[in-house]
């Protein structure tokens, strides 16, 4: 009901990929364009390792050609669909109430994050060695016990 109330849009993506408008250009615009830059970062990291993988197969053979292009119009079209994914109503609605969610934040101080880590690199040191120790006692009593060799 409040999607019905919202307007939100419930067509599917693949009705989307083909329109070029952005949704809701200015709310969410952070969270978007680093979400946008993430699924950019993969594609282009897929596609590189797709350029290697096909040209260590098809270099020496008749179809060395194809390697750039197969590379290239992947590399395209995962560019377009990663910024059609942010732009997609459903995504882009949860992108946008991360923002929001994430501007609600307290963020703590500095001198409450240097305090807070000696907290817990403190514990963490203490129940590294309470467990060493005992590793070392129960070792003890089973070598004493002649349970282990």
């Amino acid at each position: 009901m409040s999607r019905d109330i919202a307007g939100t849009n419930n067509a599917p993506l693949t009705s989307e990929l083909f329109h070029a408008k952005v949704y809701k250009p200015n709310q969410g615009r952070i969270v978007r364009q680093l979400t946008a830059l993430a699924i950019w970062i993969v594609v282009a990291l897929g596609c590189w390792s797709l350029y290697a993988t096909l040209r260590g197969f098809l270099f020496s053979g008749p179809y060395a050609y194809l390697v750039p292009g197969i590379s290239g119009v992947t590399l395209a079209i995962g560019l377009w669909v990663g910024y059609r994914l942010v732009n997609w109503p459903q995504f882009a609605d949860f992108l946008i109430a991360v923002e929001a969610e994430m501007n609600k934040v307290t963020w703590p101080s500095k001198e409450e994050l240097i305090r807070a880590s000696i907290v817990v690199i403190f514990t963490i040191f203490f129940l590294a060695v309470a467990l060493f120790m005992f590793d070392v006692v129960w070792q003890f009593i089973f070598n004493f016990l002649g349970v282990t060799s």
